[in-house]
């Protein structure tokens, strides 16, 4: 029989683990009520040694785990003050994956200040959560702990961007500028496909779009041989291109069919949303605000919010534009395949007229050699 408070799994029960059970990664689950820490518990049991606690008592875990499920309502102010108390174990699980139970702008964004690697909806999908902590242990060792850093620094710093809007708060512009910063070293150092992958497996939706773009951005920067003043406009542009994003509702934003009318001329607000949330910043030049503002303009003059066509397009806008559509078409979604490279390319050849041709030729050893 499970003690209501604490969910007596082998883990915490005097603190080790049988040698037969080793084989098993182990996952700690916690969350703010029983039924909840129950829920999650039996769907993980199947395949990992788990050990359940209520946030509400103290920390009995000895043990490092491989990963952290948490399912809490982040809204309470109980629960973030619990979960800042755990955040040593927290900061040493390589997988920290929030079931958030109120899924907006401003609870997602908390998780990911609370050290969230992966934020997915409070209603639990067993798939899905069992794909997102597919060995675990496996991300615990080697060189993947730099690129998660990285990784985790820039979402720190999107997480950061969206609660600013959402709440009316100061922006860090340096902050983003710096974790953009840390995605070049890192690219510049690792390549871009390490960059996607380690994306792709930590974050979903807004957040893993914003970073898949500044990755490619980054990386098409690099092969065009841009020089440092114009690559740190490129990945501060590519930060900031979505942050009017946090004005639109989730549903919308992550709905996994296509969308009505009225729903896509709300995400066209988007670009004017970001352009006047940042134009009050000191801290953003020109350039930069000219790409948040016309990154979805066409050549052809057939792109909103103010169907700019030809030589009214600067640079800057061009190459985050392709950058833009390429992670967007590239980008993991749970309800639809990932494209794969060659074919996200094939796309944008087609888009003639639309986009400068030069470019997507260049672009072509980003996409599939680089």
């Amino acid at each position: 029989m499970q003690n209501a408070r604490t969910m007596q799994h082998p883990a915490n029960r005097g603190g080790g683990i049988r040698e037969c059970e080793t084989a098993r990664p182990l996952v700690q689950v916690l969350a703010d009520t029983s039924d909840k820490l129950s829920g999650v518990c039996s769907i993980l049991e199947e395949k990992f040694i788990v050990a359940g606690e209520r946030l509400d008592v103290g920390a009995k875990l000895t043990q490092v785990p491989s990963a952290i499920v948490i399912r809490a309502e982040l809204r309470d102010v109980d629960n973030i003050a619990a979960i800042k108390k755990r955040a040593g174990t927290l900061a040493k699980a390589k997988k920290r994956i929030f079931l958030v139970e109120h899924n907006s702008h401003a609870t997602v964004s908390q998780a990911y200040a609370l050290g969230a690697t992966l934020v997915l909806p409070g209603t639990v999908n067993r798939i899905r959560l069992l794909a997102s902590l597919a060995d675990p242990a496996s991300a615990s060792s080697g060189d993947a702990s730099q690129p998660d850093n990285a990784v985790e620094t820039a979402a720190t710093a999107i997480a950061s961007m969206f609660t600013a809007v959402t709440l009316g708060q100061p922006l860090d512009v340096d902050g983003t500028k710096g974790a953009g910063r840390q995605i070049a070293d890192r690219i510049t150092a690792h390549g871009l496909s390490e960059w996607l992958t380690t994306v792709r497996r930590h974050h979903e939706g807004t957040y893993q779009h914003c970073l898949l773009v500044t990755g490619v951005a980054i990386d098409f920067g690099l092969s065009l041989g841009v020089g440092r003043t114009d690559m740190e406009r490129l990945y501060t542009a590519a930060m900031f291109h979505d942050i009017g994003k946090a004005q639109i509702p989730l549903a919308i934003l992550d709905k996994p069919s296509r969308l009505d009318a009225d729903e896509r001329a709300m995400i066209e607000t988007h670009p004017v949303a970001g352009y006047d949330f940042l134009k009050k910043h000191d801290k953003i030049s020109p350039e930069i605000l000219d790409a948040v503002r016309h990154h979805h303009e066409y050549l052809d003059g057939s792109g909103y919010p103010d169907a700019l066509c030809g030589d009214s397009i600067n640079d800057l806008v061009r190459i985050l534009t392709i950058s833009d559509i390429f992670a967007a078409l590239i980008e993991h979604r749970h309800y639809k395949p990932t494209m794969q490279r060659a074919d996200a390319y094939n796309i944008l050849c087609g888009m003639t007229g639309k986009l400068e041709k030069p470019l997507v030729t260049a672009f072509k050893q980003v996409a599939l050699t680089r």
